[in-house]
């Protein structure tokens, strides 16, 4: 059973900086694809960005040009670059890990919280 452990989530000011991390364990297969979802309170959880195992990114269009998402070297962790941060970029921001032919896996979450 693959698990995925989120890290990097806090309390930044608006205009700064965030880098969350997340690592699964276990296998996940040689064609998969990570991505981070994130939910704000009232709000249904959205897709912010993906990275497949051939390292193909996709975003959201109103992600486009403040977040990156990269997958590191052994191809088992994803981070997302998160630049010039708004108030409503607030949410639990969560980790996701598809592989082909068994569905996808959600981490717990890591809250990232953009206030003066």
């Amino acid at each position: 059973q693959v698990q995925l452990v989120e890290s990097g989530g806090g309390l930044v000011q608006p205009g700064g900086s965030l880098r969350l991390s997340c690592a699964a364990s276990g296998s996940i297969g040689s064609i998969n694809r990570m991505g981070w979802y994130r939910q704000a309170p009232g709000k249904e959880r959205e897709l912010l960005a993906t990275i497949s195992s051939g390292g193909r990114t996709n975003y959201a269009d109103s992600m486009k040009g403040r977040f990156t998402i990269s997958r590191g070297n052994t191809k088992n962790t994803v981070a997302l670059q998160m630049n010039n941060l708004k108030p409503e970029d607030t949410a639990v921001y969560y980790c996701n890990l598809w592989v082909l032919g068994r569905g996808s896996t959600w981490g717990q979450g890591t809250q990232v919280t953009v206030s003066s």
